[in-house]
């Protein structure tokens, strides 16, 4: 599995994995405990993890988030410090300390809430996500 194959979905919590696409849209599964499927229509708004991006002040003007998430992984190895109570002040030096050029006018602290949350739930039910590059720079 990898970050083509996770979802989120607005107006709903956590991450789902793609299970299989239908006529009328894509058939979904919740990655926690329940598994609970999920069928998510044309008028649902679905995000694929691997089109997502931080905006940064760099040339490139954003920063995928599958890099951003693996860059949190070899920082904190899950223990990231923070969580949704934490304050803005703390969520937004934890962000500056794995991507020191996030564009703070247009990286909301939500955000940055929802950055930890989507980490913690791939750290915990799909960890090898966060390692796949480890293992191609070893080979490479």
């Amino acid at each position: 599995m990898n970050f083509k194959d996770i979802a989120t979905v607005a107006g709903k919590p956590g991450l789902y994995k793609i299970l299989k696409p239908t006529r009328s849209g894509v058939i979904l599964e919740s990655l926690d405990e329940k598994k609970a499927k999920l069928v998510a229509g044309m008028s649902m708004r679905v995000s694929i993890l691997s089109d997502i991006s931080i905006y940064t002040m760099t040339e490139e003007g954003a920063e995928p988030l599958e890099s951003v998430m693996k860059k949190i992984e070899a920082e904190y190895k899950g223990d990231t410090g923070v969580d949704a109570s934490s304050s803005d002040a703390e969520l937004r030096a934890f962000l500056k300390s794995v991507l020191p050029e996030f564009d703070q006018d247009r990286v909301y602290v939500s955000d940055i809430k929802k950055l930890n949350a989507w980490y913690q739930i791939i750290r915990k039910n799909i960890p090898e996500v966060l390692e796949e590059s480890n293992e191609t720079e070893k080979e490479a």
